[in-house]
């Protein structure tokens, strides 16, 4: 095969073009949540629930994309999937009704669901082990980018064009890309004889082989510590970052929209300088996976901690600073935890591996945010009191503590 590395970074570039609009749209309600609520006159519990349904729909839909991943190959399932997310990224901008906006973001969820998985077990193919956590750190800077996207510039968007132009120009982006990606995405070098691209859909094998793959992934206890560590690190993640952040930041520091978005962009900053800058730690310098999980749920569970001791004291500057340092504990999932995870079993069941870990993060986004919605309720209707953040903070930082416990708890699986 000629000049192999040149293909293996055009299908790095299109699977992380995916990515980036699939970060965008996980956090995109945390910048736009007033204009949601006053479109559709929605409360605190029901705005969780929108933004909260892209969760669900992305943690239900993890064991099934990572067996197509196996079953189909890459190219075939990032490319249908990636039209399912440019429509619902569509009918979220033509949404008359909160229903209807919840099954959009539903169908988005769906879409984006694919992308994460394919990439690892794309880039299984394409690189060596040793340089696995590196490139996924690279890829996991292209979710930053998403990240950043969706905070000061999605909030001055949103104020020139309208919400609605934002996710109708999105959606057309992402089915020129899906597009592309049909044509132009190789999943693996073309002298790689062994190891075909999927099983074949009529081959008779390849449900029983599947399902054994499954019940093998399932079946390690070790794997269900990785599960606990993901569950709380991105249900966290989502549950503040992604959503109730902005919301914190005007109601109990009086921030105007624009410094919210500064602050909240801290977070992508952090992923797209952070996550390769993992990566290399654990690859080159520490040489462990480990030591980097327990790194990042001791520096979440101070940050929030300190969120708590210093609630509505934290000076503007300080403020960045504590949610720069969150941003790194996000990048830790997809660079460092999910590498660990897949470090658990052979590149054959990647895809099943990765998939069936994927589902939990999705299932802690959605309990966090959801949860922190209905506790907010509780006091009140939106704009929320300051100290209303409070117990939400206390949810928060118990979760933290659980995923440091995990962290100390995972299996090493660097291999020199």
């Amino acid at each position: 095969m000629k000049n192999p590395r040149r293909f293996a970074w055009i299908a790095f570039w299109i699977i992380s073009a995916h990515y980036l609009i699939g970060n965008f749209h996980r956090v995109c309600p945390a910048v736009v949540a007033p204009e949601l609520v006053s479109a559709f006159g929605i409360s605190g519990a029901s705005l969780g629930i929108l933004a909260s349904s892209y969760f669900f729909a992305y943690g239900v839909m993890q064991i099934p994309v990572g067996m197509l991943a196996d079953l189909w190959g890459v190219k075939k399932t990032v490319t249908l999937f990636g039209c399912l997310a440019a429509l619902g990224g569509v009918a979220f901008g033509l949404a008359p009704s909160f229903g209807w906006a919840t099954a959009a973001r539903i169908l988005v969820g769906v879409g984006v669901s694919a992308f994460f998985v394919c990439a690892m077990k794309l880039f299984a193919n394409w690189f060596r082990g040793n340089q696995y956590a590196r490139i996924s750190g690279l890829f996991l800077a292209f979710g930053g980018v998403g990240w950043l996207i969706a905070t000061t510039p999605l909030a001055f968007l949103a104020q020139s064009l309208g919400w609605r132009a934002v996710f109708l120009i999105i959606g057309g982006i992402g089915l020129l890309l899906s597009i592309c990606t049909w044509f132009w995405l190789l999943e693996r070098p073309l002298d790689d004889r062994d190891s075909p691209v999927g099983l074949s859909v009529d081959d008779p094998s390849a449900r029983p082989a599947l399902q054994g793959s499954f019940l093998r992934v399932i079946g390690n206890w070790r794997f269900w510590i990785m599960v606990v560590w993901i569950f709380c690190v991105n249900g966290i993640s989502m549950g503040f970052l992604g959503l109730w952040a902005g919301p914190y930041l005007l109601d109990a520091y009086g921030l105007s929209k624009p410094a919210m978005g500064t602050v909240l962009s801290m977070v992508a900053f952090s992923m797209i300088l952070g996550a390769p800058f993992l990566g290399f730690l654990s690859d080159r310098v520490f040489e462990s996976r480990k030591r980097v999980l327990v790194a990042g749920a001791v520096t979440l569970l101070l940050c929030l901690t300190a969120l708590l001791a210093f609630h509505g004291r934290f000076s503007y500057g300080a403020l960045c600073a504590v949610f720069f340092l969150m941003g790194l504990t996000s990048s830790a999932i997809g660079t460092i935890g999910v590498t660990a995870a897949k470090e658990l079993f052979p590149n054959d069941i990647a895809g099943t591996a990765i998939g069936t870990l994927n589902v939990f993060p999705f299932a802690g986004g959605m309990v966090f945010q959801l949860s922190a919605g209905i506790i907010l309720d509780g006091s009140g209707s939106a704009p929320y009191r300051p100290d209303a953040y409070i117990p939400v903070i206390y949810l928060f930082l118990a979760g933290a503590v659980v995923a440091l416990v995990s962290a100390l708890l995972v299996k090493e699986t660097f291999k020199r």
